[in-house]
């Protein structure tokens, strides 16, 4: 039972896609329509770009590029500036949970050997969205931009022509708040720097190179998977398990789950009417209660308005801890750390994510306009 328990708390979103799911399929029986609502294309991406990441990861990229930069940081402000933008533009290749899981336990080290644990909320919350919002850069910076940008088609010119107003407008505020960080002198010794697998680096860049060629397909999805698949067995066969498969499911869950709600079509009537017009605020809200990356692949099938559901999903993320995983991550991360206070941290957290949303919000329904 305490296994089943674990579980539960630990993929509440896959159980309820899964339950979705199940309940959908009593409405349009199981036949071979299933299959097309599958996209293959986006799992493979994912799958891949999971694994190589958790290759660079593994290798100690990561981690010795942040201890590089923050030799060089002389006070907290500026050793806090780091530790956010590490998160914001390390998350446009690497996702934004994958910048929060490598950058936020690397703060709470750094910030407990400074003395500075004070000032450790307000970093790992600054993280926390700079990680949601620089990752709307790109396809590769989170599920559903992947997804969205897949599922559209859309070239890349027409993806950035969208998301690049909203994350420079995110950068310059991320910064505003790292302002109100202290200017006090930071006495810090990071020790040893992170070892560095060079091999292991070249081989996993080569391979994210790959999947960047499927993404801008130039490269069909066969391929690369073939190929991401055919180097790890040989090279270091392990990481082929180091994906997040829950959350493949998940997708493939939703999948079945959107796909059999646009098969009844009272509710595809139904969706289509109350999304009309409305696609950004509809995708923005839904994400608060189900999170951004189930918002995006529900209402995808029943809205054209590509820019407005990505600029909703993505904005989306900020506000409640749910409206993203990463979010998730974030906070579990923080309430491990020594002298925790988790409702200090839920404060700050909603308090600056709330002044974003409204702020990044004006800035987004003027492109979707």
């Amino acid at each position: 039972m305490s296994t089943i328990r674990s579980f539960i708390r630990r993929e509440p979103v896959l159980l309820i896609a899964a339950l979705a799911a199940l309940v959908s399929c009593f409405f349009v029986p199981p036949d071979a329509a299933y299959w097309g609502y599958l996209d293959l294309r986006t799992l493979a991406l994912l799958y891949c770009l999971m694994t190589v990441v958790a290759g660079l990861r593994q290798a100690g990229l990561f981690s010795r590029l942040a201890h590089r930069l923050c030799l060089g940081a002389g006070n907290l402000r500026a050793m806090g500036i780091l530790l956010v933008l590490l998160c914001f533009f390390s998350s446009m290749l690497i996702t934004n949970d994958v910048a929060l899981l490598t950058f936020v336990p690397f703060a709470v080290v750094v910030l407990g050997m400074a003395g500075q644990s004070k000032a450790l909320i307000r970093v790992v919350v600054l993280q926390t969205v700079a990680a949601n919002l620089g990752s709307m850069l790109t396809p590769v910076g989170n599920p559903q931009n992947l997804y969205l940008y897949s599922y559209y088609d859309l070239s890349m010119g027409d993806f950035l022509s969208l998301t690049l107003p909203v994350w420079g407008l995110s950068l310059a505020l991320i910064l505003l708040a790292c302002l109100l960080l202290p200017k006090e002198k930071l006495q810090l010794f990071l020790g040893e720097e992170p070892i560095l697998h060079v091999k292991e680096v070249w081989v996993y860049a080569l391979l994210f190179l790959v999947c960047l060629g499927t993404v801008l397909r130039l490269l069909p999805w066969p391929v690369m998977l073939a190929a991401v698949v055919l180097v790890l067995l040989v090279f270091d066969r392990k990481i082929l398990r180091r994906a997040d498969f829950m959350l493949l499911l998940t997708f493939v869950a939703f999948f079945i789950f959107a796909g059999n709600l646009a098969r009844v079509e009272a509710v595809d009537r139904l969706l289509r009417a109350l999304l009309k017009g409305r696609e950004y605020w509809t995708a923005l809200l839904a994400s608060q209660f189900i999170s951004n990356v189930p918002a995006a692949l529900l209402l995808s099938g029943f809205t054209d308005q590509a820019g407005a559901l990505l600029l909703g999903v993505d904005v989306g993320g900020l506000g409640t801890p749910i409206a993203s995983l990463a979010s998730l991550i974030a906070m579990k991360l923080y309430s491990h750390s020594e002298h925790a206070s988790t409702g200090k941290f839920l404060l700050e957290f909603t308090v600056v994510n709330l002044v974003l949303l409204a702020l990044l919000s004006l800035a987004a329904v003027w492109i979707c306009l």
